[in-house]
C-alpha cells in the first residue's frame, strides 16, 4: 500500500468519527437544528369596551377661500406689471399700469369745467337777487355744476382704474398679458386671478340614505348625537394633515341627480400646504355608540369567510377568529360580533403568527388610538 493511500484512508476514518460524533449530539437535543427557537414575539392589545365616535372618511376636493379675477376697467396699452407672478398680495394693491395720458388729461378737463361751472354760479347768485338772471338760468348753470362734479368723478376713476388695483388679499398667479398688450376694448379684459388659500374649503358630499339611517338611530337610541363639529382632512398620500377644520356649510336638501347632501368644511392653511383643486378625504365625526368594541384596523385580515382577527389563544397560540365590523371610529374598526372583551388581540407581527404557532405577547408599547381619534385629534 503506498503513501498516498494511506493518507486517504487516515483522512476518512477521521471523517467518519466526526459525524458519529455530531449525529449524537442532535440526538441529545431532541431534533433537529433549530428546534430549540424561542417562539416569535408579537405585540398584542386586551380587547375591551367603551364610548366610539363613529366617523366617515369621504372624497372631496378643495377651493379657495375667495377667487377675484383681476380685470382691466378702463381700456388702454399695459404699460407695465407691478407684481411678482406667484406672490401674495393686498387688497388694493396696483397689478397693472395701463398707458394714464388720456384719463390724465380728462381729468385735467373736469377739473377746469367744473370750476367754470361753479364760478357761473357764483356770478349769478347776486344777479338773482336783483333779476338780472332769470331763475332757470341759475337753475341751469346750478345743474351743469353737478354734472361738472359727476364727470370729475369719473375722470379721477379712470385715473385710478388705470393702475389696477387688487381686489382682495391673496396668492396671485400668473400675469394673462404682457406689457404692450391692448386691454378693456369692448370687454373686461381678465388680467389675472387672486385666490385666498386661507382659510381653504374642502367641499364633499354625503349619501342622502346614509344621513337619514344615521338619523334613524339617534332616534331610535341606538347611537348619541355627536356634539363635535371639527374634522380631519387626509391628503392623497394617506398622511393626516396637522391642523382640524370644521364644518361650514350643508345643504339642507338632497339633490335628486345624485341623492346626495352637499357638505363643506373650512381647514387652516397657513403654510398653503392645501391648494384649490387637490384631491382629499374628510374624516368627521357622526354619532357616540355606548359599550362598542373597537380594533385596530391594521389588525383586522379580511379571508374567503370574511373578516378575521388573530388572537392569542390557549397554549399561547396564534388563533383565528372570524368578526363583524359596523363602521370606523377614526382608525378603528366597531365589531359588533366575534369579540366579548378581554381577549389578546395581535395587532403587530401577524405575518410570524400564523394559525397554531406558538407565540410569545409583547403588550403594544404605544396606547392604542381613542374610538374618538378624530375629536381627540381636532382638540389637541
Amino acid at each position: 500500500m503506498g503513501l498516498g493511500m494511506k493518507k486517504m484512508m487516515v483522512v476518512m476514518a477521521l471523517s467518519a468519527v466526526l459525524a458519529a460524533c455530531g449525529g449524537g449530539k442532535e440526538k441529545a437535543a431532541g431534533g433537529p437544528p433549530g428546534a430549540g427557537m424561542p417562539p416569535p414575539e408579537v405585540d398584542v392589545v386586551t380587547v375591551g369596551r367603551g364610548s366610539a365616535t363613529l366617523t366617515q372618511d369621504l372624497p372631496g376636493r378643495l377651493q379657495a377661500y375667495r377667487t377675484a379675477q383681476v380685470r382691466a376697467r378702463v381700456e388702454g396699452i399695459v404699460d407695465k406689471r407691478l407684481f411678482e407672478e406667484g406672490t401674495d398680495v393686498k387688497a388694493g394693491q396696483p397689478l397693472f399700469l395701463i398707458n394714464p395720458k388720456v384719463y390724465q388729461s380728462v381729468l385735467e378737463s373736469a377739473k377746469a369745467d367744473l370750476l367754470i361751472t361753479q364760478q357761473t354760479v357764483s356770478r349769478y347768485q347776486p344777479l338773482l337777487s336783483i333779476k338780472a338772471v332769470s331763475q332757470q338760468e341759475y337753475d341751469l348753470a346750478a345743474a351743469r355744476v353737478k354734472q361738472a362734479q359727476a364727470a370729475l368723478t369719473r375722470a379721477q376713476e379712470d385715473v385710478e382704474n388705470a393702475r389696477v388695483p387688487a381686489a382682495i388679499s391673496g396668492h396671485i398667479g400668473r400675469s394673462l398679458v404682457t406689457e404692450g398688450a391692448f386691454v378693456g376694448k369692448g370687454d373686461a379684459t381678465l388680467l389675472a386671478t387672486i385666490e385666498q388659500l386661507d382659510p381653504i374649503y374642502a367641499n364633499f358630499t354625503q349619501s342622502g340614505l346614509d344621513l337619514l339611517r344615521l338619523q334613524q338611530a339617534i332616534k331610535q337610541g341606538k347611537l348619541k348625537r355627536t356634539d363635535s363639529a371639527q374634522v380631519e382632512l387626509l391628503l392623497e398620500d394617506g398622511s393626516t394633515y396637522g391642523l382640524p377644520g370644521k364644518l361650514f356649510f350643508t345643504d339642507m336638501a338632497v339633490d335628486p341627480s345624485t341623492g346626495a347632501v352637499s357638505v363643506r368644511a373650512e381647514f387652516p392653511n397657513p403654510k398653503r400646504e392645501l391648494l384649490p383643486g387637490m384631491f382629499v378625504r374628510i374624516r368627521f365625526p357622526q354619532a357616540v355608540a355606548e359599550n362598542s368594541i373597537r380594533v385596530p384596523q391594521k389588525a383586522v385580515q379580511v379571508g374567503p369567510q370574511g373578516q378575521f382577527v388573530m388572537l392569542v389563544g390557549k397554549e399561547s397560540k396564534a388563533t383565528p377568529q372570524p368578526i363583524k365590523t359596523s363602521a370606523m371610529a377614526g382608525t378603528d374598526f366597531v365589531v359588533v360580533d366575534g369579540l366579548k372583551g378581554g381577549e389578546q388581540l395581535i395587532v403587530n407581527g401577524l405575518q410570524k403568527a400564523r394559525p397554531g404557532t406558538v407565540v410569545k405577547p409583547v403588550p403594544l408599547a404605544a396606547p392604542v388610538a381613542p374610538a374618538s381619534a378624530a375629536a381627540a385629534a381636532v382638540a389637541r
